[in-house]
């Protein structure tokens, strides 16, 4: 039997003891954890998700906290003054070894969920006043947020995906490092993006207002 899982943006075909290198998880080394985001089945009879099959799951052990391989980024700037830079980025990557596949019930199993940022939860059905308090939080937020519109380049769809990052504010992009802008880049297709606009500058100066 195999399984079409999705974490981190990516899909996955695996099985009972296959090792994957998939985006950080948060989860240590010995822990066990589950994928929900099941996408098709397949074995005696193929089970297609529309779009994730409901109740299935992947269980799988971290083996380890790794890095990728080093990327080599290359930035250039044609506007100004013709500088250019050359820096290395290592993706933060966590090493599993799938455990089992569970065709039905995984909704119910209690595993810890694979998320890639903050605290895993635990899987099943959520508590109705947590999901009131998560919306009124999320609407807090956003009106406290600065307008990132006003950055070169920023627009609307732009201002969602750095949301969902969770970066709301001048300040955040204002303290971003170089690995910070790397991962960034990497993680939302800025291709850089970036520092060709000079975000962090632009950042700084609206603090500076």
């Amino acid at each position: 039997m195999f399984a079409v899982l999705k974490t981190g943006g990516k899909q996955y075909k695996v099985q009972p003891g296959d090792v994957l290198r998939v985006e950080k998880l948060a989860a240590d080394a010995g822990d066990t954890v589950q994928f929900n985001d099941i996408l098709m089945l397949g074995g005696e009879s193929t089970v297609l998700g529309a779009p994730t099959v409901a109740g299935a799951a992947v269980q799988a052990t971290v083996i380890d906290q790794i890095k990728g391989d080093k990327l080599i980024h290359f930035v250039k700037r044609r506007r100004k003054h013709g500088s250019q830079r050359t820096k290395g980025h290592r993706q933060k990557l966590t090493l599993v070894r799938i455990t089992d596949i569970l065709a039905e019930g995984g909704d119910a199993t209690g595993v810890k969920a694979a998320v890639g940022a903050g605290a895993a939860v635990v899987t099943g059905e959520a508590d109705p006043a947590a999901k009131t308090a998560k919306k009124k939080s999320a609407k807090a937020t956003a009106a406290a947020a600065d307008d990132l519109k006003v950055l070169s380049g920023v627009g609307p769809a732009l201002e969602k995906k750095l949301h969902a990052a969770g970066v709301t504010s001048f300040a955040q992009i204002a303290a971003w490092t170089e690995e910070d802008i790397a991962a960034m880049d990497e993680k939302l297709s800025f291709k850089g993006r970036i520092e060709r606009e000079g975000w962090v500058d632009q950042a700084k100066a609206k603090i500076a207002e």
